[in-house]
């Protein structure tokens, strides 16, 4: 670092925005002293050091003090009482308006805000000095409203009425928080408004705004030429590659690219900017331009660049590094390109502290960073590969070690096909097909039938590309889940690796000084000479000894450090049961003592909409097992699923199924034994077949017992069909729920799916138990999941009487449209002192069992 005071500088300024970003406050400042006393004694015994620690410990507190003003500031400015209220909007559009089915998303620049009486007329109004963003969600009514929609921009200034509401945080825990994702963005509200009337364009503003609205605009056309070049399928790939516009890729094809770790090529980055400028500057030179002049040009085409595609934190990140570089190139001092990163991070940083938790400048600058360090060290290991594939070798691997951390930090995955998949489709990609779509789309402006003549070897690679990664993605046993790892763990891996490779670094060239004594001047010298330690003179013997050792240590620390990270995140020895707030549906983690994991119900979206409505689709629509409960398993490290019960058919209990069943190994699968007359119903037998997961149907007496301290006993239904010749069709599948007794280290759980009354009523005539004749105290239970998210239809005075639970648990939606739960059963529960924890009110509800004690813990409360 003393050699580079810039990057000294910039990592300060980054640890000190991310523990300010962490422990806001006087805890940061409580830190601050601790570090600057840490620096103070270092500085001490390793007089050396002080000058970058005096660096460090500047940009470390500016940095802090810097994040603690920005978060002082990021403050609503709205003082009217407007959560849940109809206002109307005056302001300006400041982002790209995207549209997706019947909903467009934009965020407009509010200048004033007032709000609405029942007549639709101002009452209390509010100037905003300065403006404030809001985020706006708009439900468009008919779709003759699309071209209207489309025909919004950037910089149009408008009036909006909607309902202003404040954003809502994650309800699960480490789930997507969009009001901490709005916060980033200096958002505080969320305004939806019903139909394309809502908004009424008032004028075009000048200004940045206005600028970018055309740029957004001729992004739009590049977009159609390119829709014109390449097929359907292709199009939107292309889109991304070109020009940064992932919308339009097909989400199949994003989900394969995602499995490998591709992603990155539909990011533009760094690769982006130097093959274009690379192409550029090529032409130039070859027209006979000054190698000045052409770098001049390059420089100036780089910023044009950025804003081409998009200008998001990789597109500024390789934007600023590419102006840097030319810059010192042209004037002779390009001699350190990470203290060149460091002065692109600085400059964000500086420019907005609310980059630093971004995902994708994260990555952008640790895999940058990564390549720069990492790459000398690991080349001598590829030496007897051909220069240029042990170069690609080397770039390829440790680009994914630097990504992996973060991976599994944010995506909580990782392919062991991924450096595979890196090696040999970056490169195509890289140097075919992107300067080659590059070419097409410039060809096409001057005759489109020769831009589709160029394109046309580009459809065959990327055909040859999507074959490729539906290959790879398809093949199972690859993918492994990894639980959210901590920052030390991270650090430590970025350390651990990093010392590894310089110590092996060292060894080399401690052997190579070794050997060069030994050859004169005039003397042919072996081709890359081996020397053995006990050649070295003593000192470094001792150096290469240490080394060696160093080495060792640190090596099995990682693989412990892997072995950690890959354990999922449950204690052994304590149960759980995690209630997942899937909305209107059900679904219920359980993990016995000693690592199992059985999922109870799987949620699932219910849509009502018809077939003439088909235009309101969105691309990716929101399915709750692929957006909720998948990541939510992942995050938990959870590798594979010991059983998967579903307790009935309804599509709020069985839709999310199907994303599991997908992503995990699934050894067995529980029904009720009937089906469902529905699509999702025959898809997740269609995918148990093709799998190969053993179909049960439960019945009253079977039994199952994961581990010693954990057994399931199936009490209803009563009847068993495994063993007949067909499994019937049931309509209404409430009455067949699988309801069965949980007891798990000492606690009892019952689970009752939709059951109604009339099946609680055969239940307690099984038991030889009237309505009237409460049980004794050692039938009770600890915790009852309420039937049917606390419909009237269940939960009767005598169910309550005979089970006598301690707590009841109700998974319920929030503000769902069916009054659940009911009041008649709230009142009941309360009626017999039963502890209520709901998700709608709560969130996700935790419960950990040890010893019999359960110990419970909820997301948005700890109390009900």
């Amino acid at each position: 670092m003393n050699g580079r005071p810039l990057t000294a500088i910039a990592c300060g300024w980054m640890a000190g925005s991310g523990l300010a970003a962490g422990y806001p406050g006087w805890r940061f400042w409580l830190f601050a002293l601790g570090l600057s006393l840490i620096c103070a004694a270092i500085a001490l015994i390793g007089r050396h050091f002080w000058r970058s620690l005096v660096l460090i410990w500047l940009a470390f507190s500016l940095a802090g003090g810097y994040w603690l003003y920005n978060e002082t500031g990021n403050k609503t400015r709205i003082g009217l009482p407007v959560d849940g209220q109809a206002v109307r909007l005056e302001g300006t559009i400041v982002s790209a308006v995207e549209i997706d089915g019947d909903r467009a998303d934009f965020t407009l620049k509010a200048s004033r805000l007032s709000l609405l009486s029942a007549g639709s007329s101002p009452q209390v109004s509010q100037d905003i000095p300065g403006g404030e963003k809001v985020a706006v969600q708009l439900r468009l009514a008919a779709q003759k409203e699309l071209p209207t929609a489309a025909s919004w921009r950037r910089g149009l200034q408008v009036t909006l009425d909607g309902t202003l509401e404040a954003p809502q945080s994650a309800r699960n825990f480490g789930a997507f928080d969009y009001r901490r994702y709005l916060h980033l963005q200096r958002i505080h509200w969320l305004v939806k408004a019903p139909g394309a009337s809502s908004i009424k364009v008032v004028q075009s503003t000048r200004g940045v705004a206005a600028v970018m609205g055309y740029i957004d605009a001729l992004r739009d056309r590049l977009g159609e030429r390119i829709e014109r070049l390449f097929p359907e399928w292709q199009a939107g790939y292309m889109k991304g590659l070109l020009i940064g516009l992932q919308n339009d890729l097909d989400p199949d094809k994003y989900a394969e690219f995602t499995q490998l770790g591709l992603t990155h090529i539909l990011a533009i980055s760094g690769s982006h900017v130097a093959i274009n400028v690379a192409l550029l500057f090529g032409l130039l030179r070859l027209c006979r331009v000054t190698r000045e002049t052409a770098i001049t040009a390059a420089l100036a085409f780089v910023p044009a660049y950025m804003l081409i595609t998009g200008f998001s934190p990789s597109v500024i990140r390789s934007g600023l590094m590419t102006m840097l570089g030319l810059y010192l190139l042209r004037r002779g001092l390009l001699k350190d390109s990470l203290n060149v990163l460091a002065a692109a991070a600085m400059l964000m940083l500086v420019w907005d502290p609310y980059f630093l938790l971004n995902v994708s400048f994260q990555l952008s600058f640790a895999v940058t960073a990564g390549l720069i360090l990492f790459v000398p060290l690991l080349s001598p290991y590829f030496r007897w590969l051909p220069r240029k594939m042990g170069s690609a070798v080397a770039i390829t691997l440790a680009a994914q070690l630097v990504s992996f951390p973060l991976t599994i930090l944010y995506f909580n995955q990782f392919s062991l096909l991924s450096v595979l998949a890196n090696l040999l489709l970056v490169p195509v990609i890289g140097t075919l097909a992107l300067p080659l779509g590059t070419g097409a789309l410039l060809l096409s402006f001057l005759s489109t039938r020769l831009g589709l003549w160029a394109a046309f070897p580009v459809r065959w690679l990327n055909t040859v590309t999507f074959e490729a990664t539906s290959w790879l993605s398809a093949r199972s046993g690859f993918m492994t889940y990894w639980q959210s790892p901590s920052l030390l763990w991270v650090a430590a891996f970025y350390v651990g690796y990093y010392l590894v490779l310089y110590w092996g670094k060292r060894r080399e060239r401690l052997a190579a000084e070794a050997l060069t004594p030994q050859w004169q001047d005039d003397d042919t010298v072996p081709l890359r000479p081996v020397a053995e330690p006990t050649s070295f003179p003593l000192r470094e013997r001792v150096w290469a000894r240490r080394g060696d050792f160093l080495r060792l240590t640190i090596a099995t620390g990682l693989v412990l450090l892997l072995i950690s990270g890959y354990t999922p995140a449950y204690n052994k020895g304590s149960g759980y049961i995690e209630f997942i707030d899937v909305g209107q549906g059900d679904c219920a983690l359980i993990t016995t003592p000693s690592g199992k994991h059985l999922l109870v119900d799987g949620g699932g979206t219910v849509s009502f909409r018809k077939a003439k409505d088909a235009w309101r689709e969105r691309r990716e629509p929101f399915e709750v097992g692929a957006k909720t409960v998948v990541p939510l398993l992942k995050k938990r490290g959870v590798h594979r699923l010991d059983a998967v019960i579903l307790t009935h058919g309804d599509q709020d209990h069985i839709g999310g199924a199907q994303a599991v069943l997908d992503s995990f190994p699934v050894e067995a699968l529980l029904i009720n034994g009937s089906l469902a007359e529905s699509k999702t119903m025959t898809t997740l037998m269609e995918t148990a077949l093709t799998r190969r997961i053993p179909v049960y149907s439960a019945s009253r007496g079977m039994n199952l017992q994961p581990d010693k301290g954990t057994r399931v006993e199936v009490l209803y239904p009563l009847t068993e069909t495994e063993g007949t010749s067909r499994i019937p069709f049931v309509k209404e599948q409430n009455h067949q729920s699988i309801v069965f007794r949980l007891d798990l280290n000492g606690a009892s759980f019952l689970f009752t799916g939709d059951m109604d009354e009339a099946a609680e009523r055969e239940m307690l005539e099984i038991e030889k138990v009237s309505a009237s004749a409460p049980t004794t105290p050692a039938d009770s239970i600890d915790v009852m999941k309420v039937a049917h998210h606390g419909s009237k239809t269940s939960t009767s005075e005598a169910w309550l009487a005979y089970w006598q639970p301690e707590t009841a648990l109700i998974s319920v939606g929030a503000a769902n449209t069916y009054g659940h739960p009911h009041p008649t059963v709230v009142d009941r529960l309360n009626g017999q002192n039963i502890r209520i924890y709901r998700t709608d009110k709560q969130g996700e509800v935790q419960m950990r069992v040890r010893r019999g004690r359960i110990e419970v813990r909820s997301k948005l409360q700890q109390t009900p």
